[in-house]
């Protein structure tokens, strides 16, 4: 499967920067503010992030073929 740039762009970002900053930001504060499910969000954030790292992987090897 492969994505324009700015699609891939947006959605790498998404993937190295942003998921696991939100996931990190939960897991922080529910140990401050003991929020619920603290383990569960994260590891739904952390499934999701590699789920879309494979594509991301899998486009960008597509890309290179060509």
């Amino acid at each position: 499967m492969k994505m324009s740039n700015e699609a891939y762009d947006f959605w790498k970002k998404m993937v190295e920067v942003v998921l696991p900053a939100a996931g990190a930001c939960y897991y922080g504060l529910s140990q401050i503010w003991n929020w619920p499910y603290a383990e569960h969000v994260v590891g739904t954030i952390s499934v999701i992030c590699t789920f879309l790292g494979t594509i991301l992987f899998n486009s960008n090897k597509a890309y290179k073929a060509e």
